[in-house]
């Protein structure tokens, strides 16, 4: 027993911030920005937050799936970027859409966040605990941002993406997950610190700091081996597969991983012209991209892959 996508939706902020807009507060420039990542413009929340734009996709990916709230078991929202600490996003969530019987809690695996979300319920459909479940990945990442650190802030954007996903005889191939703290330090962001009175320590707000080359360098590594990986464990070749549907993170790094597969760039979808690098939002916004624009057929194969932040990665072989 396995399990299969029966939906998708997304959600993105009103406010599309061109390069050519943050040249104007900042010292940079589209060529800077485009010729190094690809990127041309993302979506900035306004007056949107992380739960908005998680119920926004999770309406429109029920819609798609053509199911009620009332029918889902569980929700998992995977995201670096919550509103608030506590209730958790899937929570609020379950209120807003009236899912009355499910489970409902957050999970922090920084950009490959959606794919260890799908794995989670696909254990809970392996133990016959649950049957239908609402994964959503959702990310408001200009808030965690040092707008004049122009070579981290200028990479990011803000937005969510979910699927309704039930246990199946036919979907889930294979799945692998894998993490590396010890080079976590490459990809961070301070949470509050100890304060109390006993110890007194800065509650000034932290921002995102990033080393752009280690995380370029590890990417490029890892992304091709756990696709490759996760074709081998499914004994599916890469010829197979119809469409790889990356973490939006660089061009770079996509346009790598397509060479060292050696598979051709039509293969590889891609949004983060218009989206930039949207975390946990990435794989499941342009997963519903590529499902509303019609370009997937029940039967075909694709891959889902994530990296980012932990360091995590995570890559899932699927039937449409």
């Amino acid at each position: 027993m396995t399990m299969k996508i029966r939906g998708t939706g997304s959600s993105l902020p009103e406010k599309a911030v061109s390069n050519d807009d943050l040249a104007k507060i900042m010292d940079t420039s589209d060529e800077w920005i485009r010729s190094r990542t690809g990127i041309g413009s993302r979506h900035i929340a306004v007056n949107e937050t992380t739960t908005s734009m998680s119920v926004d996709a999770a309406q429109k990916a029920l819609a798609d799936a053509k199911m009620g709230a009332e029918e889902l078991d569980l929700i998992i929202v995977a995201s670096i970027s919550t509103d608030q600490c506590l209730p958790s996003t899937a929570c609020e969530v379950q209120a807003a859409i009236g899912a009355v019987n499910a489970v409902a809690f957050d999970i922090n695996a920084a950009c490959s966040g959606f794919l260890f979300g799908l794995s989670v319920a696909n254990a809970y459909f392996a133990a016959g605990t649950y049957e239908k479940a609402l994964v959503i990945g959702a990310e408001t990442l200009s808030k965690m941002m040092d707008w004049n650190d122009r070579g981290t802030c200028v990479l990011f954007g803000d937005g969510a993406g979910a699927a309704v996903v039930e246990k199946s005889d036919i979907g889930l191939i294979s799945m692998i997950q894998q993490s590396d703290g010890t080079r976590g330090g490459v990809l961070s962001c301070r949470n509050r610190p100890v304060n109390n009175p006993y110890v007194q320590n800065d509650t000034a707000l932290a921002f995102t700091k990033m080393d752009g080359q280690e995380v370029y360098k590890f990417a490029v590594r890892t992304v091709p081996k756990a696709v490759s990986q996760v074709l081998e464990k499914g004994n599916v070749s890469a010829d197979e597969v119809k469409y790889f549907i990356l973490h939006q993170a660089n061009i770079r790094i996509i346009d790598s991983v397509a060479k060292r597969l050696s598979q051709p760039l039509d293969k590889f979808p891609t949004n983060l012209q218009t989206c930039g690098n949207i975390s946990a939002g990435s794989v499941p916004i342009l997963l519903d991209y590529v499902n509303r624009e019609g370009m997937l057929m029940r039967g075909d194969k694709i891959v889902l892959a994530g990296f980012g932040a932990g360091l995590t990665w995570g890559a899932a072989l699927l039937v449409w």
